[in-house]
């Protein structure tokens, strides 16, 4: 088990650096991240107050991910990592996931529509949000694969304790 404490020790201290740094993200980076237009019309402001909904949020949904990740943690240090208390957590993340993707799709369809072609017409932008959508699909589906696995691998750890 001493493996297992050389791998999870410095996970949960990065955990708790991202964590606060996602914190600290919130409070001061995403309020710079909004564009600030002078003499904005009703249009601009909501949907300055949209982006900035949309960050917070997202960034939430990372932090449940870091949450429910330090309690998987917990329980494979514990050794019950297959076992029906680590559903909720991993059902969590995939939730969490799901939720900060379809934020970021806003977040896509927002800037296209609106910040793009009233701001200005450089594509970085929506390009940028185009591969995060891609990479969170991705992400995503993987977790749902690992969660299935999971499911499996519980449903057999069971039947052979049965056995035993």
């Amino acid at each position: 088990m001493s493996r297992m404490h050389r791998v999870v020790v410095p996970l949960r201290v990065l955990l708790v650096v991202v964590f606060a740094a996602l914190a600290a993200a919130q409070v001061r980076a995403v309020p710079e991240l909004v564009p600030d237009v002078a003499d904005p019309s009703l249009e601009q402001t909501v949907v300055g107050w949209v982006m900035w909904t949309v960050l917070v949020l997202a960034l939430v949904c990372v932090q449940v991910v870091i949450v429910c990740t330090w309690q998987l943690l917990t329980l494979v240090t514990a050794d019950r990592i297959f076992s029906a208390s680590s559903q909720p957590w991993v059902d969590a993340i995939v939730g969490a996931m799901a939720a900060g993707w379809l934020m970021l799709l806003g977040a896509f369809v927002c800037s296209y529509y609106f910040v793009v072609d009233e701001v200005s017409d450089d594509p970085v932008l929506p390009a940028l949000l185009v591969v995060l959508l891609l990479v969170g699909a991705v992400v995503g589906l993987l977790v749902v694969v690992m969660r299935a696995l999971l499911r499996q691998a519980t449903v057999l750890r069971t039947d052979m304790e049965a056995v035993i």
